[in-house]
């Protein structure tokens, strides 16, 4: 082809400019096309759902004499938790046919296990168990002050890390014994320790505390984390027809903007000697 004259040139740059222009327009248009109430919602944070489940489960053998984890297992399935506590849990022990119940658990609800076992009982390990939605990066298992021959007891802790900060997971189970409280008090001592060990934006703590609301234990938690219960204990035993509460869910937030939503004892009356204990957190 040949050259292209001056004035022609010039005719077809100024339509390629002014077509680019009206293509710049429509999709300024087409931005601005929703109603400002539709563009303020797409600013707005997306609210986050933590849901958190506590349960003593008496190593899976329910009030009716069974032991049956795919009965505990559909209750955790129903609840849809993105972390769990459990206490009471065999691995390879005798009184439960040797199982895994760590590895079992896990693979029923579809959830991550991380186990924390604190004695040798039976020819296999006792302790404490965490099944979570996403594996942690972290995880460890502290050993909580003994003060006589007896249960060690353990504080399991996960950790993970968020654009907004660390989260940690404490799950445990502590000193049973009514009239002594001196083992539970070092065990809060130990978990107030334990958080001032590092930042977080959220840290939460859920087991069997083996303490009323009305004890000494409780009113020194309650100095320097928020329970999700409020002000209205509720009974988590026995399960048959609970009377008492001693399972607990804590949480430390370093944002204001994290809520309890609801905190609920499930029905569940027979899987296990205690009630399960649900508890959602939202942060807006």
């Amino acid at each position: 082809m040949g050259a292209v004259p001056a004035e022609l040139a010039m005719n077809y740059c100024l339509a390629a400019r002014v077509k680019g222009w009206a293509i710049a327009a429509l999709l300024a248009c087409a931005a601005c096309s929703g109603t400002r109430e539709e563009r303020e919602v797409e600013r707005l944070p997306i609210p986050e759902e933590l849901r958190i489940l506590t349960w003593n489960l008496h190593h899976g053998e329910g009030g009716d004499g069974r032991f049956d984890l795919e009965r505990i297992a559909s209750v955790i399935r129903a609840s849809d938790p993105d972390w769990v506590a459990l206490q009471e849990i065999d691995r390879g022990v005798r009184r439960t046919q040797g199982i895994d119940m760590p590895a079992e658990l896990a693979r029923l609800t579809g959830l991550h296990p991380v186990f924390g076992d604190n004695l040798d009982y039976q020819g296999g390990r006792y302790g404490n168990l965490a099944l979570v939605r996403t594996p942690p990066e972290h995880a460890m298992n502290h050993a909580l002050p003994s003060h006589y021959v007896g249960e060690q007891r353990g504080l399991l802790e996960l950790q993970w890390s968020t654009p907004h900060g660390v989260r940690r997971f404490f799950v445990t189970h502590w000193d049973y014994r009514g009239d002594y409280e001196g083992e539970r008090l070092a065990s809060v001592e130990h978990m107030r320790t334990r958080l001032e060990e590092s930042a977080h934006e959220l840290a939460v703590l859920a087991g069997d505390l083996n303490a009323l609301p009305s004890s000494g234990v409780i009113a020194c938690l309650d100095g320097f984390l928020d329970p999700a219960h409020g002000a209205t204990p509720q009974p988590t035993y026995p399960a048959a027809s609970p009377e008492r509460m001693i399972d607990y869910v804590w949480l430390d937030a370093a944002e204001s903007s994290w809520s309890v939503q609801r905190c609920e004892v499930l029905g569940e009356a027979t899987a296990s000697d205690h009630r399960p204990l649900l508890v959602v957190l939202r942060r807006d």
